[in-house]
């Protein structure tokens, strides 16, 4: 199997999102609970955005032993120099130039003919490897690029020093089967001589979609955010990638070198400190992403989990899955799963009383939590054992 990098941007891009702004310490903190996790690159800002900025990547570059540590900069000297100056403390560190390839910000944001981006990303890229062997370009807005100068941008980058080129979809727009079209091409231009990374928003909500279709087609390096967060509608939520991987090596035949027991308090960090909660239907660290209200289900889940999980909830840090949510929907096999939880041994000649009542209640007050399941056993006179 081929192995991914996973590079996180919530430090960078996540930082980013509209209303949220880390200090120092949560970035530090949140950096070596990445590095617990074993993420490969970090994304620990933009130096050049300000001096409070460089202080932050400066701190995280001499903090972080074991995961590669970044800073993007646009292309011009100014960004390299203060990058460098960044990120040059970090053992494996690493500079991270971009530039736009698009013909709409050429014409209107950035002022640039397509023959003036070539001779940037050449000069450019060539100004960063002097001071540092790991050099990675980002054609931005590459998705809506035409792609004839795309690859010619990308394999100038390559020839230049670029040990990792990144075709972005910024603006969410591509499709996944469009995706893996210029990931392809992207592959046969430069083969073997960069690693491939995808960097995907989900303005169209496709970012997992798109950045897991760019590795069947060769990409070996993921780009995203901790629970997806970032500008507009998000990042790729990289531990939806990571677990689709690891749920279906079989269809992708690939692997991370991350350990996913981290996850979930990666998670609950991050949307602390943002300030942004985690909706309840989030894949993988929501909080209904284990809990089964529906009787089949909870049948289901009783009788054996992977009916209805196909993640091991301990697989994501938490320690068990499962979780019975009781209200007018569930069934006796719930309900007495739950009991049992709870230490009763519920006579077989009272179930279907207790059911009834259970029943009656659930009408009335919607979801059924332990103290009312406790007080509806004194109604039966019935003691836990627990």
């Amino acid at each position: 199997m081929d192995r991914v990098y996973i590079f996180d941007t919530t430090l960078r891009d996540g930082d980013q999102t509209p209303g949220v702004s880390f200090t120092l310490e949560q970035k530090l903190e949140i950096a070596k609970l990445l590095e617990e996790m074993k993420v490969d690159i970090i994304e620990a800002g933009f130096a050049a955005a300000s001096e409070g900025e460089f202080n932050t990547v400066k701190t995280i570059a001499k903090e972080i032993k074991n995961s590669v540590v970044a800073t993007l900069c646009r292309t011009v000297p100014k960004d390299i120099d203060l990058g460098w100056e960044a990120v040059k403390y970090a053992l494996n560190p690493r500079i991270h130039v971009f530039i736009s390839t698009s013909d709409i910000h050429l014409q209107y944001m950035m002022k640039k003919t397509r023959e003036e981006v070539l001779e940037i990303t050449e000069n450019m890229v060539k100004y960063a490897k002097k001071y540092c062997s790991d050099v990675e370009f980002s054609a931005q807005d590459a998705t809506r690029s035409d792609l004839n100068f795309l690859l010619k941008v990308i394999k100038v980058a390559v020839d230049s020093g670029a040990t990792t080129v990144n075709i972005p979809d910024t603006v969410g727009y591509i499709t996944p089967a469009e995706y893996y079209d210029i990931i392809s091409k992207v592959k046969e231009v430069i083969q073997d001589k960069a690693i491939i990374s995808v960097h995907c928003h989900d303005d169209l909500g496709m970012a997992v979609a798109n950045s897991l279709y760019a590795l069947k087609a060769g990409a070996r390096q993921v780009e995203g955010t901790i629970n997806g967060i970032g500008e507009r509608a998000g990042n790729t939520a990289l531990e939806e990638v990571i677990m689709a991987i690891k749920v279906r090596k079989d269809y992708y035949n690939l692997y991370t070198n991350i350990d996913t027991t981290k996850i979930y308090k990666v998670s609950q960090t991050v949307s602390t400190y943002s300030g942004i909660p985690i909706p309840p239907n989030k894949a993988i660290v929501g909080l209904n992403a284990f809990r089964h209200q529906s009787g089949v289900h909870q049948h289901g889940v009783v009788s054996n989990r992977l009916n209805y999980e196909i993640i091991d909830p301990k697989d994501i840090g938490l320690e068990r899955g499962g979780i019975l949510v009781l209200n007018k929907n569930s069934g006796r096999h719930g309900l007495f799963a739950k009991l049992r939880e709870l230490g009763y041994e519920v006579p077989y000649n009272l179930m279907e009383n207790i059911f009834i009542e259970f029943k009656k209640l659930a009408d009335i007050k919607g979801e059924i939590k332990d103290p009312d399941l406790i007080d509806l056993m004194k109604k039966f006179d019935i003691k836990s054992k627990s």
